[in-house]
C-alpha cells in the first residue's frame, strides 16, 4: 500500500455531535449521536430532510437514556417537522430499539429488509432456533467452558433490553430498490456476514453512502456463526459483500453507524480484507493439531472480555474456523463427546 493510497481515508468531521445536538454532513443529512451501555458506547444515527418531514435512519437502543435525547431531538432538531417514515439498516437493538415507540409517536411506517424484520422477531421471542439455549449449545460444541457457559445463561436474552417492544407490521426494503427522499435519490445495497440482508443507502448525487454497520472506520464489525447455520462460513459473505463499498466513487462521503464519517471507501475495504486474511493466517498458524473456537479466542481477541464481548468473541472464532475449514485450508472433526475440533489441512508456506 503505497503513501497515496494511505492518504485516501479522511475525516472531515473530526468531532461527533453532543448529546442531543445534529451536524449537517451532506445536504439536507444531520448527524445524531446516541449513547449505548456498552464498550462500544455509541451510535450515529441519520435524520434526511424529506420535504415538509424527515426520513429517519435507524433508531438507537431502546431505553430511557436514548429516547431522553429524541425528544430533546423532537424539541429542537426537528424544527416543528414529524418523522415521515423510519428505515433500519438490520435488526441489532441500536439501530431497531426505539422503531414501534418512533413508528407510533410519528403513525409513520418501518421500513426494512424482510431478513432482518423476521429475525428481530425470532431473537426478541426466542423461536426459529435463535433461543439462548441454542447459542450456549453450539459454543459448548466449540468448547466453550461451563464457566462461561453458565454466566451466558445467567445473562438472559439481552435483546429484550435493547428492543422493548417490536414493531409488528413493517414495509420491506428490497436490494436495489430506489427511494426518492426529498429531492434526492438512494440506491439500497445489501451487505451480508454481519446480519441476515444488512441494508446500505447510496445516493449518487450528493456522493453520500450510509454504511450501516458494514463499513466501519476503525473496527471491523463482528461477523458470527449461530445456531440456525451452525456450519455456515458468513466471513466470505461479508468479505464478498465489501465489493459494493469499493466500487463507489472514491469522493463518497461513508456515513457509519460507529465512528466518524470518513471518505476512502476502497482503502477502508482493503484494510479489512487485509485483517481478516492476517487473522486467518494467525489462527491457522496457531491452530496446530487440534483445537477448538474457545482455545482460538485469545488468538482472536487479546485482552480480557466480559460476558457480552464472550458472546460476540465465539461466535466470531467460529465464523473464522469455519472459512478455514471451507476452503480447505483446515480440517474439522466432530469428537465422540459432540466437540468440534479443528486442525490445519496443509502446511504453511
Amino acid at each position: 500500500m503505497n503513501a497515496s493510497t494511505l492518504r485516501a481515508l479522511s475525516f472531515p468531521f473530526a468531532t461527533p455531535p453532543g448529546p442531543g445536538e445534529a451536524i449537517e454532513v451532506a445536504p439536507g443529512i444531520f448527524w445524531l449521536r446516541m449513547p449505548l451501555p456498552f464498550a462500544l458506547d455509541h451510535i450515529n444515527l441519520w435524520l434526511l430532510a424529506d420535504g415538509n418531514g424527515w426520513t429517519q435512519i435507524d433508531c438507537g437502543y431502546g431505553d430511557v437514556a436514548t429516547r431522553t435525547l429524541w425528544a430533546t431531538h423532537f424539541a429542537e432538531t426537528f424544527a416543528g417537522r414529524h418523522s415521515l417514515r423510519i428505515i433500519a439498516t438490520h435488526y441489532h437493538p441500536d439501530h431497531l430499539g426505539n422503531a414501534a415507540w418512533l413508528t407510533k409517536r410519528f403513525d409513520c411506517p418501518l421500513i426494512m429488509p424482510q431478513a432482518e424484520f423476521l429475525t428481530a422477531h425470532a431473537v426478541a421471542g426466542e423461536h426459529s432456533g435463535y433461543h439462548l439455549a441454542a447459542f450456549i449449545e453450539l459454543f459448548r460444541a466449540h468448547g466453550l467452558s461451563s464457566e462461561h457457559a453458565a454466566a451466558l445463561e445467567a445473562r438472559g436474552n439481552q435483546y429484550r433490553r435493547g428492543v422493548p417492544e417490536l414493531p409488528r407490521v413493517y414495509q420491506r426494503l428490497m436490494p436495489g430498490a430506489d427511494i426518492s427522499i426529498g429531492d434526492t435519490h438512494w440506491r439500497i445495497f445489501n451487505g451480508y456476514g454481519h446480519s441476515p440482508e444488512h441494508a446500505a443507502l447510496y445516493c449518487q448525487s450528493l456522493r453520500v453512502c450510509i454504511s450501516g454497520d458494514m463499513l466501519l472506520p476503525k473496527i471491523s464489525t463482528n461477523i458470527s456463526v449461530g445456531p440456525v447455520e451452525p456450519d455456515a462460513d458468513p466471513l466470505a459473505r461479508f468479505l464478498a459483500s465489501l465489493s459494493s463499498f469499493a466500487q463507489l466513487p472514491p469522493e463518497t462521503l461513508i456515513l457509519p453507524s460507529h465512528g466518524l464519517p470518513f471518505v476512502g471507501a476502497a482503502m477502508r475495504v482493503e484494510e479489512l480484507r487485509a485483517h481478516h486474511s492476517a487473522r486467518l493466517t494467525e489462527l491457522e498458524a496457531a491452530a496446530g493439531s487440534s483445537v477448538t473456537a474457545a482455545e482460538m479466542v485469545p488468538v482472536l481477541f487479546r485482552r480480557k472480555l466480559d460476558v457480552q464481548q464472550r458472546f460476540f468473541a465465539m461466535g466470531e472464532a467460529i465464523a473464522h474456523l469455519n472459512h478455514l475449514w471451507r476452503v480447505g485450508r483446515m480440517t474439522r472433526t466432530a469428537k465422540s463427546d459432540g466437540t468440534f475440533r479443528f486442525a490445519g489441512a496443509r502446511p504453511l508456506q
